[in-house]
């Protein structure tokens, strides 16, 4: 799937990041518990390097928690990286990012100088909602749709922290194309760029497989289908998304069905564990190979030519 929008205040916030990493003491990353590894931003990772890190796994009460679980130990696993569950209901749980800060970064904390944190994520992850609440009053704009923040900012929080907020920036090229489609899902990519269709099928696809319970009690469905297309058009049916001719409108059951995932009232549901996506980047790298090869192949064949 192909994501056609990646706007100029993402390129020159991606600039600025790279400019501020260097004189801060941690950083404090914000994905989404639905889908940790695909809302994680490489290019963040690549500046990183060793840099001390929170993972805030946000909007947690939407998530599947045995899941979440899962994530909790896979990034505990990392060096130097501390991880946070939360939601945006639970505000007491959202300032413990403070102290985390203090722990991780507990050589500048001893010191009693400020800690320079800078916190990062992408679109519509709820990075904004979190800032609020350790400011304890509104800083950063709050909206449901992607790109709210335009530019970075620095936040004196309690306790002698320092927050460099920024921008939530997507990468121009998402290599795997699974995490596309999940961020699609999501809502991290506006809805103007996607095609309704095609995201709504790959998500019917994977809630009929792996969720099935959940369809049925949302749905009032005794008998699921067999397959994402017959999914869609019970949906629809039931919902009364039908055009002319008595068909159903596959269009407004994508939206249907996008939408109550996003307000969780399908359920809690995870579209990813780490397992899944170790594989597909697995996947990921044979192609880059294989692509590689095949680019030094025609280079050699075009030399002899």
């Amino acid at each position: 799937m192909s994501i056609n929008w990646y706007p100029g205040h993402m390129h020159k916030a991606r600039k600025e990041i790279m400019q501020t990493l260097n004189s801060v003491d941690v950083l404090i990353e914000v994905v989404d518990a639905r889908l940790p590894y695909s809302s994680q931003n490489p290019i963040i990772a690549e500046l990183r390097h060793d840099k001390p890190t929170i993972i805030v796994l946000n909007k947690c009460d939407l998530a599947d928690p045995d899941i979440t679980h899962l994530w909790e130990d896979h990034y505990c696993a990392i060096e130097n990286t501390k991880t946070l569950v939360c939601h945006q209901k639970d505000p007491q749980k959202i300032r413990k990012i403070m102290s985390l800060c203090h722990d991780i970064a507990h050589e500048k904390s001893n010191s009693f100088k400020a800690i320079n944190a800078m916190i990062v994520g992408i679109p519509n992850v709820g990075k904004s909602t979190i800032i609020n609440t350790l400011a304890g009053k509104i800083i950063a704009k709050v909206g449901n749709e992607p790109a709210v923040t335009k530019r970075q900012q620095k936040i004196n929080l309690e306790h002698k922290i320092i927050l460099h907020d920024t921008p939530g920036i997507l990468w121009p090229k998402i290599e795997n194309p699974n995490s596309g489609y999940r961020l699609a899902i999501s809502g991290a990519i506006k809805n103007t760029a996607i095609d309704y269709e095609d995201i709504g099928f790959y998500a019917a696809e994977y809630f009929l497989t792996t969720y099935p319970q959940l369809l049925c009690a949302r749905y009032n469905i005794d008998a699921l289908p067999n397959s994402p297309i017959e999914l869609l058009e019970e949906i629809g049916l039931r919902r009364g998304a039908k055009q002319s001719g008595g068909r159903v409108n596959l269009h407004k059951v994508c939206e249907v069905i996008l939408h109550e995932f996003r307000n969780g009232s399908i359920g809690r549901i995870t579209l990813e564990t780490p397992e899944i996506t170790q594989a597909e980047i697995k996947k990921v790298k044979e192609i880059q190979i294989e692509k590689k090869a095949l680019k030094e192949k025609r280079k050699k064949s075009n030399k002899k030519s």
